[in-house]
């Protein structure tokens, strides 16, 4: 019998692929040049009447006698002085981190009421927080030491650093990893801030992937075609499916290399990564109508990605209502596709940083809730990083990152 593994969708004539923020985070230097490109986007669009608000500042107040928090602030401090030039230009409003969660209309009446007192008393008890971390996953993640390892979730959730951790933590116990994103936004390389042996770093570009696949189409099929088959060639290519194809090739491409080495992607946000999921599952369903009745044994993306010991599905979220219904509702969403989640990572945990200031206490106690919820109703494996003092950026930084070390 012949085996054939798929993973291009040249090899099929018909794919089917074309059918187819009140958030209380932390000021980093990602937002800022996130915020910065977006300013410039609606500019170029003709929006000039912008006003930037910066969300969830913590005040130098709420520091006091707590490391963790003043180490927090400084950060965010820095972050605001180094805000673009373009951002500097626009008039501008703070909103102060809150102590309480941003849910029901009592709540959102106190968002911008200063002062307002949010918690009850200076002093919070703390239960110890007693969690797994990323290393005790990626110990149970080695098995045959290889495989795609897929980080999922909300935008903002952190799943670029949790990304990068995972594939600093394997490549220093000596596997060969291949870290790579097909997020837009993604910071890789700012992130790892330098090499490591046995790690490699790559981006699924959209742009470059579409010229590369027109280019390949035109050199193949157009090769032998007339200036009028040409043109008509290059027309179809200028489709905007063109771009997911472009962009599924190459993720599938990626995915073979799992046969050999570990695959580490940070996935774009949900939404993104459910369309490139809808297109594999698209191709999978034309593969399987046209090589099905012939008795081929065939494997393609979505095949691996639903064989529990090929891959391994991440959820990355943070300890607070939305993020943890969000990724519920991703989680509910890989399911339906026959892809079973194999653990969830609650990032930038307060409770488990164990802070002392008494906003920071009363919000680290509000996460234990969201923590109970995602550890008893929605994971079967999962692990909790705490808040960093430091930006996780730097290889030395992500080798503490996964092992519950806070600076």
């Amino acid at each position: 019998m012949t085996k054939i593994e798929i993973y291009d969708p040249a090899l099929c004539c018909s794919t089917g692929i074309c059918g187819v923020d009140v958030d209380q985070e932390k000021v980093t230097f990602a937002a800022d040049v996130e915020a910065d490109r977006t300013h410039d986007e609606l500019s170029a669009i003709g929006f000039k009447r912008q006003y930037l608000i910066v969300n969830g500042v913590l005040a130098q107040a709420d520091t006091k006698e707590d490391p963790l928090a003043l180490a927090v602030w400084r950060r965010e401090q820095a972050a605001l002085a180094a805000m673009p030039d373009g951002l500097k230009t626009l008039p501008v409003d703070s909103v102060s981190l809150k102590s309480f969660n941003l849910v029901g209309l009592a709540a959102l009446r106190q968002l911008l009421a200063e002062g307002a007192v949010a918690f009850q008393d200076a002093i919070v008890r703390l239960p110890k927080l007693q969690a797994p971390d990323l290393a005790t996953l990626v110990d149970s993640l080695v098995g045959e030491g290889h495989g795609l390892i897929m980080l999922m979730g909300k935008g903002g959730v952190g799943k670029t650093t949790i990304a990068a951790a995972v594939a600093v933590e394997l490549a220093s116990r000596g596997y060969p990893v291949h870290l790579t994103t097909s997020d837009p936004a993604a910071h890789l390389i700012e992130t790892l801030e330098g090499s490591l042996e046995n790690l490699i770093v790559s981006r699924i570009e959209p742009h470059a992937e579409t010229q590369r696949y027109r280019k390949h189409v035109m050199d193949t099929k157009g090769k032998e075609l007339d200036a009028q088959g040409k043109a008509l060639l290059e027309e179809d290519l200028r489709s905007p499916c063109t771009e997911e194809i472009a962009v599924f090739r190459a993720f599938s491409r990626i995915i073979r290399e799992a046969g050999k080495k570990f695959v580490v992607m940070d996935t774009a946000p949900t939404g993104h990564t459910l369309l490139l999921l809808d297109a594999t599952g698209a191709y999978h369903r034309e593969t399987a109508r046209q090589l099905g009745p012939s008795g081929i044994t065939f494997t393609t993306p979505m095949m691996q990605l639903q064989d529990s010991k090929k891959t391994k599905v991440l959820i990355v979220t943070l300890a607070e209502n939305t993020p943890v219904l969000e990724a519920a509702g991703l989680q509910s969403d890989l399911r339906r596709a026959n892809i079973e989640p194999w653990a969830w990572i609650i990032n930038n945990s307060l409770a488990m940083g164990n802070p002392t200031s008494a906003l920071m206490r009363q919000r680290a106690s509000n996460e234990l809730v969201q923590i109970k919820a995602v550890t008893k109703q929605h994971a079967k494996r999962w692990a909790v990083v705490p808040l960093q003092a430091e930006e996780p950026v730097g290889v030395e930084r992500l080798k503490r990152l996964a092992r519950h070390s806070v600076d």
